[in-house]
């Protein structure tokens, strides 16, 4: 029987069996063989802040509405998850020839040791990614977004606050496309992975103020853009002050509640700083017309198969999902600990 990570309230979670779904047309049947944890997103299903557990988004109007009690978040969460591996064990007859028994595809199909998904959400890891690897696709397409948000140019020099897995992603690309990069994180060894990365400077935004650093490393000026990929409004507030007049800010995090320490009137105002958002569910603007989802995976995995970026260097942690519970609380209150934790369903004995 396949089993499920599900929250069932705030830092809560289980490990249960569910029902095998029926395979209709245009699906397949797909065995996971890698889960990885987006930390900052999941982590807000973990700690109940996500917005969708109090309020209900729209996709007409673009809109978060209030729910009917406005209080009660929405459990259980079931399948969070969105960074999947697996190998094709099922397929319907109408599905494309190129889809076949055995072959190992990756998609979104959540925390679940089988997933019956349609056709057209799956893609088959390409030559020569390590499949543990192509379980980075999702966020990987999330770093490469938030750097064609930023519009960097050659020779100039960024600030990438928070360097989780999304925020060193980010960081080895901008060093691979010669931009410089300042390194700001409050734990010591995800500075020193920076560093190692490549990182011109590193910053300890509890020790320092990274926009007085920045201006004493780049001769009294700001950063031409600042990346906030941590999702903590004083985070972005101190990117905000680490950017040169007319500087960019892009805000690719994903900030909870209000804005506290957000002070728009002080070098925001002062500044003209530009502040851009940074989303999966699109990309800039300005690029639409020649970038798109798909393009932003298959670059990522294009770059994989390279060598040019070794996502699997970032996994610290690879437990089978009856660890769950163990993975979520080391990602809440032990982070230093972890960087990457991933389930690796191929553990433990299938249903």
């Amino acid at each position: 029987m396949p089993r499920v990570v599900q929250f069932t309230g705030p830092r809560r979670v289980e490990l249960v069996d569910v029902p095998a779904a029926a395979l209709n047309r245009g699906e397949i049947r797909v065995r996971t063989q890698y889960s990885g944890i987006s930390a900052g997103t999941e982590l807000t299903a973990y700690r109940g802040t996500n917005p969708y557990l109090t309020r209900t988004w729209d996709p007409q109007r673009r809109l978060f509405t209030t729910n009917g009690d406005g209080v009660h978040p929405r459990y259980p969460i079931t399948g969070w998850g969105y960074s999947e591996v697996g190998e094709i064990v099922e397929v319907a007859p109408d599905a494309p020839e190129d889809l076949r028994v055995g072959d190992t595809v990756w998609g979104i199909w959540g925390h679940c040791s089988e997933a019956v998904v349609p056709v057209d959400k799956v893609r088959t890891v390409p030559d020569g990614v390590d499949p543990l690897a192509a379980s980075f696709a999702r966020v990987g397409a999330v770093a490469l977004n938030a750097l064609l948000a930023a519009g960097l140019h050659l020779g100039e020099l960024v600030a990438v606050f928070g360097q989780g897995v999304i925020g060193l992603l980010v960081t080895q690309m901008a060093i691979r496309s010669g931009v410089d990069v300042v390194a700001v994180d409050t734990l010591a060894p995800r500075r020193d992975r920076a560093m190692g990365f490549g990182a011109a400077l590193a910053v300890d935004p509890i020790a320092d103020s990274a926009a007085e650093r920045v201006r004493e490393f780049n001769g009294g000026r700001g950063v031409d853009v600042a990346i906030e990929i941590s999702g903590s409004y004083l985070a972005l507030h101190e990117a905000i002050r680490t950017v040169t007049p007319g500087g960019r800010v892009v805000a690719a995090g994903f900030y909870q509640d209000e804005g506290r320490g957000l002070r728009l009137g002080e070098e925001f105002h002062h500044n003209r700083a530009e502040l851009v958002s940074s989303q999966i569910g699109g990309v800039p603007a300005t690029l639409s017309g020649r970038w798109d989802q798909n393009r932003l995976n298959e670059t990522f995995l294009r770059l994989c198969a390279r060598g040019v970026l070794n996502p699997v260097s970032l996994v610290t942690h690879l437990l089978p999902p009856s660890r769950a519970a163990e993975a979520y609380q080391v990602l809440d209150a032990s982070p230093a600990d972890a960087l990457q934790i991933v389930f690796d369903f191929g553990a433990e004995p299938q249903g």
